[in-house]
């Protein structure tokens, strides 16, 4: 029931609702190898990949409110936030 107010509310499915609760829950605190390598990895990316998965990763952003900061639409920050990812994943860190 609250899940639909909110979806209803924030014009985001349930669905997506709940991925963005799930990101917002930190599992444990980051060292700071883990800090340094995501640093690494950011610094090669394209200025707007590294934008986009900043705000919804590190600042815990919505897809709604990463599209408002990026004056973009929601669907077209999903497709760069997939496509950051796929880039990210890509990224060789010297050891």
């Amino acid at each position: 029931m609250l899940g639909a107010f909110w979806s209803t509310r924030l014009g985001l499915s349930e669905a997506e609702l709940r991925e963005d609760l799930a990101l917002a829950v930190p599992t444990s605190p980051p060292s700071e190898e883990g800090v340094d390598t995501v640093q690494k990895i950011l610094a090669q990316l394209s200025d707007n990949y590294r934008r986009v998965l900043e705000l919804r990763f590190l600042h815990g952003y919505s897809l709604k409110e990463v599209a408002a900061e990026m004056h973009s639409t929601v669907g077209a920050i999903k497709v760069m936030q997939l496509r950051a990812l796929r880039a990210a994943a890509k990224v060789r860190v010297p050891e």
